[in-house]
């Protein structure tokens, strides 16, 4: 049960961040905070962590860095930065749980 509700969690943030590079809405970041918390909690195995956080890492640093690169899409910009925006708010809160159970678990194995 745990693992459909993160995995319906995870997908409904992506459509969320789509979603508001076409229409944006009230909430939308709490929305998609509250999203990431849940499949930080339920969907992401400790086996899984590592590659989970390596991958977070990269989406926050093309969101905050390299969006400048997609400048050349012209009037699509603002729809592509839109909907990346949307989703590393997503996904970096996710990753704040993740790093938090790795913290812990790195402290317990001392």
């Amino acid at each position: 049960m745990e693992k459909n509700l993160g995995r319906w969690a995870f997908i409904l943030g992506l459509l969320i961040s789509i979603i508001v590079g076409f229409q944006p809405f009230t909430y939308a970041s709490l929305i998609l905070v509250i999203l990431g918390l849940i499949v930080g909690f339920l969907n992401i195995a400790d086996k899984e962590a590592t590659k989970y956080l390596i991958a977070i890492i990269a989406l926050i640093v093309i969101g905050v860095a390299g969006l400048s690169s997609f400048d050349v899409l012209g009037s699509v910009y603002a729809w592509v930065q839109t909907v990346l925006t949307s989703f590393v708010t997503f996904v970096a809160a996710s990753g704040v749980v993740v790093a938090i159970k790795v913290l812990f678990e790195t402290g317990k194995n001392d």
